[in-house]
């Protein structure tokens, strides 16, 4: 079974939407940006607080959800 403990939820922030760990980054802004442009290194570029683990965990969990 898969855990993914680097995606997070918390009502109190984004209206509860799945964040990755608790940064003000949607699984789903993550994911546009993933749709819009697949390299990595530029993405992380924009968001320099995001990790390959990140990266991988999140999109195991939209294959999940």
């Amino acid at each position: 079974m898969t855990t993914f403990d680097r995606i997070t939820s918390d009502p109190a922030l984004l209206n509860g939407q799945p964040c990755i760990r608790g940064l003000r980054l949607t699984v789903r802004l993550v994911l546009e940006a993933l749709a819009t442009s697949p390299d990595r290194g530029e993405i992380r570029l924009g968001y320099p607080e995001l990790e390959d683990k990140d990266i991988r965990k999140e999109l195991e969990y939209a294959a999940a959800t």
